[in-house]
């Protein structure tokens, strides 16, 4: 199966995630930076979370630009991963109305943790299906992806001592991704020229 169709809805969903993040922003009632700071932990949660969506679709797209066709697996392993991250919109909007309290900063880094889970079986499905792909030697062994995992459960475990420790581990995480991972697209330029040379030679 072509893999343009699961890009473009995974597209979509993750521009409708981020649509609804924002219209969960509330207009501050004032017009001074003292109305401003009364949605600042809104603010904060919101910024957070779109840094998240944004890594997401960054490195799915380069994910799907390695992967050369999909199965059934894939796309259940796809919309897996998408349904963590339809759910960030909603504990988003808890966090920055509760940043003090211990339940909503544990469930925004459980469902992190899960959604990056989700992005890790899909792309050992894609590998899976796609042996002939270059993708499972561009990946090797994710130390960054373990890293992260880490610092997720221990963002969940610090969310019940001290919530804002927890917010500081997971935005130690975006700030481990926000610079795209470089692995996979080198790969497939050295695939690409490899194969652009093949074929001169061919010629």
């Amino acid at each position: 199966m072509n893999k343009g169709r699961l890009e473009a809805f995974s597209d979509g969903v993750l521009a409708v995630i981020i649509t609804i993040m924002v219209l969960e922003l509330k207009v501050p009632h004032g017009d001074d930076l003292a109305a401003l700071r009364s949605m600042s932990h809104g603010l904060l949660s919101y910024v957070l979370s779109f840094v998240y969506i944004g890594i997401y679709w960054n490195n799915h797209h380069h994910l799907l630009h390695a992967t050369h066709r999909v199965n059934g697996r894939i796309m259940w392993a796809n919309l897996h991963l998408l349904f963590w991250l339809s759910l960030v919109p909603v504990v988003t909007a808890w966090l920055g109305d509760y940043p003090s309290s211990v339940t909503p900063a544990a469930l925004y880094g459980g469902v992190l943790f899960l959604a990056a889970i989700a992005f890790l079986i899909l792309e050992k499905q894609i590998m899976a299906y796609n042996p002939d792909s270059v993708l499972r030697e561009a990946v090797g062994f994710d130390v960054k992806g373990l890293i992260s995992q880490f610092l997720y459960l221990l963002g969940i475990g610090m969310a019940f001592v001290r919530p804002w420790i927890a917010d500081l581990l997971y935005a130690t995480v975006a700030v481990i991704w926000v610079i795209p991972d470089p692995r996979i697209e080198r790969r497939v330029t050295e695939a690409s020229s490899t194969g652009g040379a093949r074929s001169e030679h061919a010629k």
